[in-house]
C-alpha cells in the first residue's frame, strides 16, 4: 500500500521594510519533521516594481536547528521586469540543488528580505512554504 506524503503549509506574516537601504529577517517557523520544501510563495501588502541596481532580494533560509545556517531554499531577485502586484501571490524560485531544500525536523526557517544598492522598500506581507513530509 503507498501511503501519500504528508503535506503542510507554513504561513507568517512578515513585516514591511519601508526604508529602502534597510534589510530585515524575519524567522517564520520550524520544520516540525523530516521534511522537504516543494514550493515558497509571497503574498506582498502593496506592489513592487522591481529595479536594476536599486533593487531588492528576498529569499528562504535554513537556519538549522543551531540557527548558524545559511542555506538558501528559495530565492527571488525584484529586478527590472520583475514585479509584485499587491495581494496576488508571487512563487519564489526554489533552489535547483535538491539538498538545500531538505529539512530536518527542528531547522528554523528565516525569511530575508535584503536591499541590493540602495535598494527598494519591501510592503511585507505573507510568506507561505508548503512542505512535504521525507
Amino acid at each position: 500500500m503507498t501511503t501519500a506524503p504528508y503535506v503542510q503549509v507554513i504561513e507568517r506574516n512578515v513585516p514591511a521594510v519601508s526604508t529602502a537601504g534597510n534589510d530585515d529577517d524575519t524567522v517564520l517557523g520550524q520544520a516540525p519533521f523530516a521534511c522537504t520544501v516543494t514550493s515558497v510563495q509571497y503574498v506582498p501588502e502593496a506592489a513592487v516594481t522591481g529595479a536594476d541596481t536599486n533593487s531588492r532580494t528576498v529569499s528562504l533560509v535554513n537556519k538549522g536547528q543551531a540557527g548558524s545556517g545559511s542555506t538558501t531554499v528559495a530565492t527571488l531577485a525584484l529586478t527590472n521586469g520583475v514585479n509584485a502586484v499587491a495581494n496576488d501571490e508571487k512563487t519564489i524560485t526554489l533552489s535547483g540543488t535538491a539538498a538545500n531544500l531538505a529539512l530536518a525536523a527542528g531547522d528554523t526557517l528565516q525569511w530575508r528580505s535584503i536591499h541590493v544598492g540602495t535598494g527598494i522598500t519591501d510592503p511585507g506581507g505573507v510568506v507561505r512554504v508548503t512542505i512535504s513530509r521525507s
